[in-house]
């Protein structure tokens, strides 16, 4: 029946396990280990000869249920959750990379995506090639050659640039390469990778998920073979595990998740046109904006445009530091997809590691702000950065 239900009542009901008592709310199963009837049963167990949970490392019904959930509302085969979105981003690609293998990957990311592709991978023999994400000749350049894998994020971090996914995805499974989408940005609400031809999807599940910055998490969406073969082993033997309890908050979270992503992306919007026309702002990049060079790509694979916004204030750093703090509701944070807005200043901070003129390259300036808009009323947060952004 699950498989005929709508999005919006998937996020309710999915993947729900009832123990025998019958609870109404997922049941929270705190527990490191799992007990056994006899010794035969623990034999069969480890033998794959029994159905059933032996360590929460390996799983657990709690964290099943929210994969079974989020599989149901991405439409995938199988989910694997994680400990956090960036255990999600490493096990995705050393599951499956060898020495020797080569990787394509965007060259805006994040900054702890761009120190595993450019520091980590390469470390094991692993040749990493950095493309501008949003230039298909780069792409098709780049996977002129064999790969195993191509990486990147769209909308990407910080500057909201997009990845044509089904172009790209063409020209990666030509060259032999599974194609991996951080989703993040959209959730799988706004953009659905697979429907273009992405075949794994990674998420922070510490954002939007579970929206309201209370636990960290991540997750994995792969077909069922994938996950069986490839990733398992991974993670029962390197152990990202998620928590039971993380895992039941961001359960509750999934039932309000389309009720927020909904407010964010009309509260986004709002600000967005709000900022382009201030004398105090010199850009805004929005993808829900005509003024986005990648409008009509949004358009195409996007159903919103989300709750990110970037904007470039002028005046460099000294000016965006004074911006910032004069803000009085919203927060200064690196965190996103939260219930209350955010705002950080990437050169400082999700990108500092990024060399200076490498940052400029790719539009990262020491006076762009990344703004992540809450569920507060639009107006407020309008009054507060038109106070903040006057000259």
């Amino acid at each position: 029946m699950s498989e005929a239900w709508r999005i919006q009542t998937r996020l309710v009901h999915g993947g729900i396990e009832r123990s025998e008592l019958g609870e109404n709310a997922e049941a929270l199963f705190l527990t490191s280990g799992f007990r056994y009837l006899c010794a035969e049963d623990a034999a069969d167990r480890f033998a794959d000869r029994q159905p059933g949970y032996m360590y929460s490392r390996l799983a657990n019904p709690t964290v099943r249920m929210f994969e079974r959930r989020l599989a149901l509302l991405e439409g995938a085969e199988e989910a694997a959750a994680t400990a956090t979105g960036m255990a999600a981003v490493n096990a995705v690609l050393m599951a499956q990379l060898k020495a020797g293998d080569r990787v394509v990957a965007s060259r805006v990311l994040f900054g702890s995506c761009h120190y595993i592709l450019t520091e980590v991978l390469p470390r094991f023999g692993i040749e990493v090639a950095l493309v501008d994400g949003a230039d298909l000749e780069a792409w098709e350049e780049a996977l002129s050659r064999p790969a195993a894998a191509v990486f990147f994020e769209t909308p990407a971090n910080p500057n909201l640039e997009l990845v044509d996914i089904a172009a790209v995805a063409g020209l990666a499974h030509a060259a032999g390469a599974r194609v991996i989408v951080d989703n993040v940005f959209a959730t799988p609400l706004l953009q659905r990778p697979f429907e273009h031809g992405a075949d794994l999807v990674v998420y922070s599940a510490t954002k939007h998920i579970d929206g309201q910055g209370r636990c960290l998490g991540g997750a994995i969406l792969c077909d069922g073979a994938f996950r069986k073969d490839v990733l398992q082993p991974y993670l029962k033997h390197t152990g990202p595990a998620l928590s039971p309890f993380n895992a039941w908050v961001m359960l509750k979270g999934l039932e309000t998740f389309s009720l927020r992503v909904a407010q964010h992306g009309a509260g986004a919007l709002q600000l967005a046109r709000f900022l382009e026309e201030h004398q105090g702002v010199e850009r805004v990049l929005y993808p829900g904006l005509p003024s986005h060079p990648q409008h009509d790509l949004a358009r195409r694979q996007m159903s919103g445009s989300g709750s990110l916004i970037a904007f470039r204030t002028g005046g460099g750093q000294e000016r965006a530091f004074a911006v910032l703090n004069r803000l009085r509701l919203i927060g200064i944070s690196n965190n996103l997809g939260d219930a209350k807005s955010l705002i950080t200043h990437p050169a400082t901070t999700t990108h500092q590691r990024f060399p200076a003129e490498e940052r400029a390259a790719l539009g990262i300036g020491d006076d762009l702000l990344r703004l992540s808009v809450g569920l507060e009323d639009p107006l407020d947060l309008l009054e507060d950065l038109d106070r903040a952004l006057a000259r």
